[in-house]
């Protein structure tokens, strides 16, 4: 097991690497799938140990892995979907939930070449979908691990696809290599989020050039951390709201 830094925040500076082997990526992968994208295999096969049972039953939901009491869940589209599942099960259950963002992404367009996506994806990036399970963030049972990931992105010229894409529709997601995980199960964890260097009080555009990060992303960081008692309201600056971080 190797060690490597991709964060500078306090409470989260080592990512567990584990290396990914190509026959990780090799398909049809070997483990049960029901008709699931490959990203989702592929971490799942990634994930998997010795022992675990897969695609198993639980109170009337299929779990991806379950290893011993523990739950967990693969959860690579957006976290409204699964809300329900996941409120159900952590009532009984402890429930991790392994989630990928993508640090690089590669673009293949059907009878084109490869190439490389100018966007780049950061553990901040979370909070898009965090912010439709608040409730469940600070559950006893419930632990995040965020996966940062390079992927492979299949894209299909058959008109299906939005208009931002132009018609092309999303044919499939790859998995290339895992490069790092956050591990979020306590308040702390959601806290060392917060760069030490902002000063404080701070409002939500300051909290984005900090980061950085685009503001409306920002402002789904502070709802959620507002929610969880990791950051408070702390007057106004002008028409500006401004939070601190809970001591």
């Amino acid at each position: 097991m190797s060690y490597k830094p991709f964060f500078d925040r306090a409470a989260i500076l080592f990512a567990t690497v584990k290396p990914l082997s190509p026959l990780a990526l090799t398909f049809p992968v070997s483990i049960g799938t029901l008709g699931e994208r490959s990203l989702h295999a592929s971490i799942k096969e990634w994930y998997a140990q010795p022992g675990d049972l897969l695609e198993e039953e639980i109170d009337g939901y299929v779990v991806d892995i379950v290893r011993g009491e523990r739950l967990i869940e693969i959860q690579t589209g957006n976290f409204a979907g699964f809300r329900r599942k996941l409120a159900y099960l952590l009532r009984e259950h402890q429930v991790h939930v392994v989630h990928p963002i993508a640090l690089e992404r590669t673009v293949v367009r059907e009878g084109s070449s490869a190439r490389r996506s100018p966007k780049h994806g950061t553990v901040y990036d979370v909070f898009d979908e965090l912010v439709a399970i608040p409730h469940q963030l600070m559950e006893p049972n419930f632990t995040l691990e965020v996966l940062l990931v390079k992927e492979e992105i299949i894209l299909l010229n058959d008109g299906r696809g939005s208009w931002r894409r132009r018609g092309w529709s999303l044919g499939d997601r790859c998995l290339i290599s895992v490069e790092g995980s956050v591990t979020f199960g306590l308040l702390r964890d959601y806290k060392a989020l917060v760069p030490s260097s902002l000063k404080q009080p701070f409002t939500a555009a300051e909290l984005a050039r900090a980061v950085p990060c685009n503001v409306g992303l920002a402002q789904r960081m502070v709802y959620v951390l507002r929610h969880i008692c990791a950051i408070q309201k702390a007057g106004k600056r002008g028409r500006a709201q401004m939070y601190e971080v809970e001591e």
